[in-house]
């Protein structure tokens, strides 16, 4: 790790216990927090070269602290439990206790941390997005550019309001990628808000017309494309046809690849996959 104010940190941190902070570090080093006396931690999936297999990428998870390395997810449990403020404060707990735990292990390499912006998140906060967590970062000394923020997909209700958030996040500083929940829709975003990155599922591959077209646009305008949840090979292979159809590179993630883990992968695990 060549993070030194991050080292002081969890220097800190190491002499802190659950009863006495929101966050604190384990026999491991690891970073753990609470949110509704649910102890929590954080796991990674690299997000990887289609071609290749390089990881690029990691996305951070929220899991709760087991003996078994990945735990159980928990954002879906807690989030429906929690109000709008306390959605907000999980939010916010799991970007922290995420960029903790990937930066303690990270080096000076190239490999971005990829952390969700949840909906309730989006329409609950009206002040100056992104910029209590870039104060955070910056205290820090992590590097901003690393980090990619995750925008969930939105009905065309919410069209204004993942313009006015994505334009704030962008006013801090950060890359920001888009869930869509097709090719068609993300060719409605793509001018309107011009993401670092798309996301899109890789159980949805059926219009292969539009997401030709979509792949071929993305990569005029510089824009990377990952498909997420590849989870057969089947899918592996139809992504692998799209893929030289178009003439894209593609980005991908999924449990066919790869586990969520708290340890980032090691060479040559991440160029293997």
């Amino acid at each position: 790790m060549s993070f030194p104010i991050l080292q002081k940190y969890l220097a800190r941190l190491s002499d802190a216990t659950g009863a006495a902070s929101s966050i604190w570090l384990d026999h491991e080093g690891k970073a753990q927090g609470r949110f509704f006396n649910c102890t929590m931690s954080s796991a990674f999936q690299p997000i990887r070269h289609l071609d290749s297999g390089a990881v690029l990428a990691y996305e951070g998870l929220a899991r709760s602290v087991s003996a078994q390395d990945q735990g159980l997810s928990l954002w879906k449990l807690l989030d429906h439990a929690a109000s709008d403020d306390e959605s907000i404060e999980l939010d916010r707990l799991c970007r922290m206790l995420h960029s903790i735990n990937f930066f303690r292990q990270a080096d000076d390499g190239d490999t971005d941390l990829y952390l969700n912006v949840h909906d309730r998140l989006l329409s609950a906060v009206s002040s100056n997005h992104g910029h209590a967590f870039r104060r955070i970062l910056d205290a820090l000394e992590l590097p901003l550019e690393r980090v990619v923020l995750q925008l969930p997909a939105a009905t065309p209700q919410q069209g204004w309001l993942l313009n006015y958030v994505s334009d704030n996040y962008r006013r801090n500083g950060f890359r920001f990628a888009v869930n869509v929940n097709s090719a068609r829709d993300g060719l409605g975003v793509l001018d309107r808000l011009r993401p670092d990155v798309f996301k899109l599922d890789a159980r949805e591959l059926q219009d292969k017309a539009g997401l030709a077209e979509f792949l071929q646009r993305c990569a005029a305008a510089k824009v990377e494309v990952v498909f997420k949840r590849l989870e057969t090979p089947q899918h592996l292979s139809a992504l692998r046809e799209l893929s030289a159809a178009a003439g894209v590179p593609l980005l991908v993630q999924g449990y066919l690849l790869d586990e969520p883990r708290s340890a980032l992968l090691q060479e040559p695990a991440r160029r293997a996959a």
